[in-house]
């Protein structure tokens, strides 16, 4: 197993009939927590949210890769042999043991396909929380869009093979396994698969103790793939909810339903007339240093700025000083120690008695030998 300067860790798991890849990252603070994650489709590398959003949580979080022999698998089977999930569910009983964790600690997470998955081994091996983003209640179905996948998992693609795969899920809910389980699922009437792979099924889980449907209404969905996205904040208010060891309640909510034509005219006009910066009142003048100029470390700083009682100068977001104006309209301010060499690009504002701010004068210069900076 290999280790990256991060702590994140990458590793094969080769105790049982597949090699599984795997990335680890240990929890923090001591959490007490492991977060599980299945791939969707179009995952980088065939891991999911692998992207860093889950970088920084406090929990332990294991990755799990959906690459078996080069093809994908929804984490289940090659030629409609199930030993592969056996292998899968091997490498995630080894590392929660490892941790001294109960499946009630752990939280199975994924979209699309991982969504599946998610729902497939939350429910079928009993763990507390499971997250299914936009997942395929009807595997077998799905396949018929990918081809090379079906092929993969079925051998042969056969309407027979296609329904076994359809009955995974379905079957597992029907049957009320882990109806204890916290279960968090999200779709979209704008999800082109959720009145096939999605509405069907919630009927089905009315048994189970807390299952929350988190449904996306929002005009910024045009399809599947950008469910997830338009819901990263609260995904991510939700994980941290979970590895706390506080799985909220929701029942059936819809979120989104934002008005993106909505009038603005009457918050942008007060805004307009309020705004602290003033397109009226001129920007400061800066005499010294004059643009492209090479100064030495110690650099004066001087202008004319009519009617402010001040000027501010900052540099990269950080203010350097705010000298007073004097009554004729002058100013001048010096560092209190020497500027770095190279580049600088400081930006200069002027403040009337009122407290409003002009728009700003930017000055480019360089400390020591060679080309100033340039403007921008």
């Amino acid at each position: 197993m290999s280790a990256a300067p991060s702590g994140l860790h990458t590793g094969i798991d080769t105790s049982d009939a597949y090699p599984v890849h795997y990335r680890f990252s240990p929890a923090k603070k001591g959490n007490q927590h492991l977060v599980v994650v299945f791939a969707d489709i179009a995952a980088p590398d065939d891991y999911g949210w692998s992207n860093g959003v889950f970088d920084k949580l406090r929990a332990n979080v294991l990755w799990i890769r959906d690459h078996f022999d080069g093809r994908n698998s929804y984490y289940l089977c090659r030629g409609m042999d199930f030993t592969l999930e056996r292998s899968v569910l091997a490498l995630i009983a080894t590392v929660r043991n490892s941790l001294g964790l109960t499946p009630g600690q752990c939280t199975l997470w994924g979209g699309s396909k991982g969504g599946s998955a998610a729902l497939y081994f939350g429910l079928k091996y009993g763990f507390g929380n499971i997250v299914a983003l936009v997942p395929q209640f009807l595997i077998g179905t799905h396949l018929r869009k990918h081809p090379e996948t079906a092929r993969f998992m079925m051998g042969e693609v056969t309407e027979r093979n296609i329904q076994v795969l359809d009955r995974v899920i379905p079957d597992l809910v029907t049957s009320g396994a882990n109806r204890g389980a916290h279960i968090y699922l999200l779709s979209s009437p704008q999800d082109e698969q959720y009145p096939v792979q999605v509405e069907p099924f919630l009927p089905l889980l009315q048994g189970y103790e807390n299952v929350n449907l988190i449904l996306s209404d929002s005009p910024h969905i045009s399809g599947h793939t950008e469910v997830i996205r338009r819901n990263v904040p609260m995904l991510m208010g939700l994980v941290n909810f979970l590895i706390d060891g506080m799985p909220p309640r929701l029942g059936h909510v819809v979120n989104g339903r934002e008005r993106p034509e909505a009038d603005r005219s009457a918050i942008d006009a007060f805004l307009k007339a309020t705004s602290q910066i003033r397109d009226t009142f001129p920007a400061p003048l800066v005499h010294t240093p004059v643009p492209g100029q090479h100064v030495g470390a110690a650099v004066r700083f001087t202008g004319f700025a009519p009617g402010a009682v001040r000027v501010g100068l900052r540099e990269r977001g950080a203010s350097l000083g705010s000298p007073d104006v004097a009554a004729d309209g002058s100013w001048s301010w010096e560092p209190p120690g020497p500027m770095a060499p190279g580049d600088h690009l400081v930006r200069v504002f002027a403040v009337d008695p009122a407290g409003f701010a002009s728009p700003t004068t930017d000055v480019a210069f360089r400390v020591g030998n060679g080309h100033a900076a340039s403007r921008r």
